[in-house]
């Protein structure tokens, strides 16, 4: 009988120490089933194209030159050639603007260019004021409240900077219209990159 109840305590033990193994491993072994987000990864994917590559060029001129007179009021009044280059993954349109931020009652736009088409890399010279261009782009409103482009005419005796600023932007605008208002509200949150060409003009 003792050696009966030494076995049967053994089994009793070897049961219970079983059990408790059990125990102690079983909330561990839901976590290698749970996938695990990649915050590295989605963060990655949703950046733009490397800071620099995204490159704006107005007719042959070099950034900071002077803009020639023929752009101006000082002579035919007509729009530069613009062109540009790398424009960054994810976008889906494109928008030009022209302002003057040294005018006397506060920046002034002179040209305002949205929904450009992505797989357009220029604007030719001498646009007129038609709302959609031949690319496909819109014209919007300038601060003179006239469509397209408003030749760069500062106060006599002063030099102003004119500065063309081009933004990708990740929709297309859905506005049958625009200002400047409407299009700066349109960029928050959805401006990918952008960049900007100086020029500066004196009477």
């Amino acid at each position: 009988m003792d050696n009966q109840a030494s076995i049967l305590l053994g089994v009793i033990l070897i049961s219970f120490l079983v059990s408790s193994g059990c125990t102690s491993v079983a909330p561990s072994s839901p976590a290698p089933a749970t996938p695990v987000p990649d915050i590295s990864l989605s963060q990655t994917t949703s950046s733009p194209v490397p800071l620099g590559t995204f490159t704006l060029k107005v007719d042959s001129l070099v950034s900071g030159s002077a803009l020639p007179e023929v752009y101006s009021c000082k002579g035919a009044g007509e729009s530069p050639a613009v062109s540009w280059n790398g424009i960054p993954a994810g976008t889906k349109s494109l928008v030009l603007i022209l302002e003057d931020p040294d005018a006397p009652s506060g920046t002034f736009t002179h040209w305002l260019v949205y929904n450009i088409p992505i797989d357009t890399h220029s604007i030719p010279p001498g646009q007129t004021a038609q709302k959609v261009l031949s690319n496909g782009a819109q014209q919007g409103d300038t601060s003179a409240g006239s469509r397209g482009y408003y030749p760069p005419c500062p106060p006599v005796g002063t030099a102003h900077r004119y500065i063309f600023r081009l933004y990708a932007v990740d929709m297309d605008i859905t506005q049958p219209t625009a200002n400047r208002d409407s299009i700066d509200w349109a960029l928050q949150g959805h401006t990918l990159a952008k960049t900007d060409f100086f020029t500066t003009l004196k009477r």
